[in-house]
């Protein structure tokens, strides 16, 4: 009995010692955590399985839209509209006011969305191409963009006074594309802390800012009875080197000094995304953070995971259809949750479905991308999207919107030009698996890194004609070459005739969008003759049947 005593004490002291403990656990308190198969630690979760119809579909489109649009400064404006001296705090200050006097709240009441069509922009989407869409739900400027339980700033109550979700919903269900909501507000407590500080110098020197501000400054101004701490979240200390600009991305998973958030904060963002996935039911959710919202310190993220499984499996008949997604993952984590990489791909297949994230310009609207040209050509995106998939990949695209809830016809003109690519080519897309190996050509035998949670694109950008991508389904082998060639001639040496990698006969070549092409089969590779005018401008892609 002795003995058993000691083991049982033992026992249940590794285990105490395995289980994670969070230095700031959330309340269920308003919303509760949804019981079921999946519980919130990681021993459970990596029980997960990517559903299959996230493997087939391949590419989305996401509309980065919101409030921060109005000033057309492009990303993270309403942070470094607080960094005096920055491009975004002088056009601010000359447009609109010194944010002593107009903080990003005042912006938030011209955010009309006045043109903005969902079901119409949501067609055209389908139309080019995607197969499903994600929505902002917020971002780290901390604004709900729906009818919010949680947080009185929401574009409900101002702005557009529209339930901006609802409306993106009710369009995707429609076209059939599947649903997902972006949520990014968890980082407003570090991120906002810009709106803490003052001038150094000039007239406005030691004025503070309006950061924080607090309910009772509100009477007689326009957003009375509101409190800009539901907002700007900064009744708090400063992070450590919080005047560093840059701190933050050293900060973004919530340690080097970054001052903790409180227990109210992580509760309000788990209860926000709660009210998300009860109200709307998305098929997807994506979080912009180092593994899962507020981990490790907190266990909000992985209670948003295991409520997000068991809810998504209450609606589905017992079936896990849902898809959340996380950066930075280890081994063990992208078992639990989709690995998305931002702005980048690695140059490998990987075992496990995953996503990258990427825009065609900024991700919120930037006039100054349209001014100068500096959008992504639709070869540009083909290309992404054809190396993505070849390594087991999805590409979600973000189409910046401005204002008003319109595209401007530079992006249009980008679109178009996509979309006809893709409705010729899209069997080589669509529910299609890697091949052996991803590819062939300069680009695919460098060892490219990725650098923190991607942005290594660039050097996918520039991919030409020897490079070559692979797909396959049952019955084909496709190759993508991701460039015509000037001479009309592709070589793929991994098609040669004694390829280990394929071994029977090759019977038939054709290039999709025209027909059957010429052939002959070597020691040195598969050789192919394209027709004399390129049918694009944008990639050839072979047909290969035994």
């Amino acid at each position: 009995m002795k003995a058993k005593l000691i083991f049982a004490s033992l026992f249940l002291s590794m285990a105490g010692l395995s289980a994670q403990t969070y230095q700031v656990p959330v309340s269920e308190q308003d919303e509760p955590m949804m019981k079921g198969k999946f519980e919130p630690t990681w021993s459970s979760l990596e029980n997960y399985q990517v559903p299959e119809w996230f493997r087939n579909v391949k590419f989305g489109i996401w509309a980065h839209w919101g409030p921060q649009c109005v000033e057309g400064s492009g990303d993270w404006m309403a942070r470094s509209m607080y960094m005096e001296g920055t491009r975004e705090y002088e056009y601010h200050v000359k447009h609109y006011g010194h944010p002593s006097e107009v903080g990003f709240k005042d912006i938030i009441p011209l955010w009309k969305a006045e043109n903005w069509e969902p079901d119409k922009l949501v067609a055209f989407y389908k139309k080019i191409g995607a197969q499903y869409f994600f929505a902002l739900g917020n971002h780290h400027d901390n604004m709900d963009l729906w009818d919010s339980k949680y947080q009185p700033w929401n574009s409900v109550n101002m702005g557009p006074k529209k339930d901006i979700l609802a409306g993106w919903e009710k369009a995707a269900r429609k076209y059939g594309l599947y649903f997902g909501v972006s949520l990014h507000a968890d980082h407003a407590w570090s991120w906002y802390e810009p709106s803490q500080r003052h001038d150094t110098k000039g007239p406005k020197k030691g004025i503070p800012y309006d950061g924080k501000l607090t309910k009772a400054d509100g009477k007689g101004k326009w957003w009375e009875g509101y409190d800009p701490q539901d907002l700007y979240a900064q009744n708090h200390p400063l992070s450590e080197n919080s005047w560093d600009n840059g701190m933050i991305h050293r900060q973004w998973a919530w340690g080097n000094g970054v001052c903790v958030p409180s227990q109210e904060y992580c509760t309000n963002f788990y209860n926000r995304t709660l009210d998300v996935i009860n109200r709307y039911n998305p098929d997807l959710l994506y979080f912009d953070v180092t593994v899962a919202p507020f981990y490790p310190v907190s266990d909000a993220g992985l209670k948003i995971a295991a409520h997000f499984y068991n809810h998504n499996m209450a609606t589905h008949k017992g079936k896990l259809e849902a898809v959340m997604f996380g950066k930075i993952l280890d081994e063990n984590q992208r078992k639990a949750l989709v690995w998305d990489v931002e702005r980048g791909a690695p140059n490998k297949i990987i075992d496990q479905p995953w996503q990258s994230c990427s825009c065609i310009g900024g991700w919120h609207y930037n006039t100054s991308i349209y001014e100068k040209n500096e959008y992504k050509s639709a070869a540009y995106v083909a290309k992404l999207l054809v190396d993505i998939v070849s390594k087991n990949g999805n590409l979600l695209l973000s189409v910046p919107l401005r204002a008003d809830g319109t595209f401007d016809e530079k992006e249009e003109k980008i679109l178009n030009e996509f979309g006809a690519w893709m409705n010729i080519n899209k069997e080589a897309i669509y529910d299609t698996r890697p091949w052996v190996v991803f590819g062939e050509g300069p680009i695919a035998e460098e060892d490219i890194p990725l650098n923190a949670q991607g942005f290594n694109e660039g050097s996918y950008s520039q991919a030409g004609a020897k490079e070559i991508r692979f797909t396959q389904t049952p019955k084909y082998l496709y190759a993508t070459v991701l460039a015509w060639p000037a001479d009309g001639k592709v070589n793929i040496k991994s098609l040669a005739a004694d390829s280990k990698l394929y071994e029977g006969k090759i019977r038939k070549v054709e290039l999709l969008g025209y027909g059957k092409v010429d052939f002959v089969r070597t020691a040195e590779g598969l050789s192919v003759t394209l027709p004399a005018q390129p049918l694009n401008q944008i990639a050839p892609v072979l047909r290969i049947a035994k």
